[in-house]
């Protein structure tokens, strides 16, 4: 363990954002680091791999011994932008521990799914009681999709029998849990415009259409007053499952006192089955640059979670059209930059499964539950597609306080270690297949 927090607080000082507009060198910095990692296991065989239109994926491998099942591995070494810099309490790319955790970008999401992988395939000193195949993904947090393409195209280098996917976590720290089910995604840039450049306020509003106030009114048309998706044909969902109390869930997300959450029905319903429309940005002039014009232009990325049964694709056209019936004035709209992943259902009851749930009773001293995820991970459908035989397990060192994709993003180690330790349990049981 010291020797692998070490690595990670290395790792995780690397701002590799594979975003555009971010520099190359970090992300290309962080593949090469995580190839070092991968060789210091022992496995035989690892190398680069280009990825079309992407950054590189490490590629690690290691033949089954006679009889035995392969497994592969998976994580991303990419990370989110950091934001602003001003709501850390510590720098972003500057790892540091406090009581016991480590804050920075990238530390859960997802370098420790890289560290656990590393510590798992360490534990067998170069004798895998398993055939074993690694694919730590450099454009994760971007566009994943990418890699999907490649699966598509090599699908011979990543057959396996079972599928370790580590990117999820705990809902609480030591609460062992498996993820059974992922909703989609699908997000988009809708634009508006009304004029063919600003004008003044003074002397043009109250007659000129403002861009911005047609957004606003088009993002309100959303939601119902209880923060519920009135999208036609993007119905609530029911999760059989037990999700996370109100209060938990208060104290999780950060709800300040008085502030009511939205949506109705069941939490886990909410957060795990149903539709889910979040604005993650808007382009209009900031409040420190602010002028006295009316705007002329306008535009907002929306996200769209989507349960693991619904279409994306369907989903986005619910969802744009829904916007063009409620745009106001006869304004210009237009939409871009179109992202979109299918969701998950695992089936729970193969060998792998059966495997995964002794060994994190052991590391973790519970049986684990079944929970949903909110959040997508659109290379699992892609391989649920591509090995439709293969079991796909997703558990991992993160947990729902770990702040991923926000600020003080942090990752207490000692469920780095138990998630290691599970893993490496795991490989060693699923060897008996």
């Amino acid at each position: 363990m010291p020797r692998a927090v070490e690595e990670l607080t290395r790792l995780a000082a690397i701002p590799s954002v594979a975003f555009p507009g971010h520099p190359e060198e970090p992300v290309l910095a962080a593949a090469a680091m995580t190839e070092e990692l991968l060789r210091s296991t022992g496995l035989p065989h690892v190398r680069q791999i280009p990825v079309e239109g992407s950054f590189p994926a490490v590629y690690g491998e290691a033949p089954a011994p006679p009889g035995a099942p392969t497994v592969l591995l998976y994580a991303h070494y990419d990370v989110q932008p950091a934001g602003d810099p001003a709501l850390w309490r510590t720098p972003p790319f500057q790892p540091t521990f406090v009581d016991g955790a480590l804050f920075g970008r990238g530390v859960a999401d997802d370098k420790s799914g890289v560290i656990a992988h590393v510590l798992a395939l360490r534990a067998f000193q170069g004798r895998f009681p398993v055939g074993v195949k690694v694919i730590i993904e450099g454009q994760e947090e971007y566009a994943g999709e990418r890699l999907e393409a490649f699966v598509e195209r090599n699908p011979d280098l990543l057959r396996a029998d079972a599928i370790v996917v580590a990117d999820t976590g705990n809902p609480s720290v030591g609460d062992a849990s498996v993820t059974t089910s992922l909703r989609g995604m699908a997000a988009f840039t809708v634009e508006v415009r009304t004029l063919a450049e600003a004008v003044h306020s003074g002397s043009f509003g109250g007659a000129a259409p403002d861009a911005l106030a047609a957004l606003i009114r088009m993002l309100a048309a959303l939601h119902d007053e209880n923060g519920d998706v009135r999208v036609p044909g993007l119905p609530r969902g029911i999760f059989l499952g037990t999700g996370p109390s109100d209060e938990e869930f208060r104290a999780t997300a950060g709800v300040l006192d008085g502030v009511s959450l939205v949506g109705s029905g069941s939490l886990a319903d909410r957060l795990w089955a149903s539709y889910a429309i979040t604005v993650t940005g808007i382009d209009v002039p900031s409040v420190q640059h602010a002028i006295n014009a009316v705007q002329p232009a306008a535009r907002a990325r929306i996200t769209v979670r989507v349960p693991p049964a619904g279409d994306p694709k369907t989903a986005v056209n619910d969802v744009v059209e829904h916007l063009r019936h409620a745009a106001p004035w006869g304004v210009n709209v237009a939409v871009s930059d179109l992202v979109v992943g299918s969701g998950f259902q695992a089936d729970t009851g193969g060998r792998a499964r059966a495997a995964l749930n002794r060994a994190m009773e052991r590391a973790f001293g519970r049986p684990p539950r079944d929970i949903g995820a909110g959040g997508s991970i659109p290379l699992v459908a892609t391989l649920v597609k591509q090995y439709p035989a293969a079991e796909i397990l997703l558990f991992g060192a993160e947990d729902d306080g770990a702040a991923i994709h926000a600020p003080n993003e942090r990752l207490v180690i000692e469920e780095l270690r138990r998630a290691a330790t599970a893993e490496a349990l795991f490989l060693a049981d699923y060897a008996d297949f």
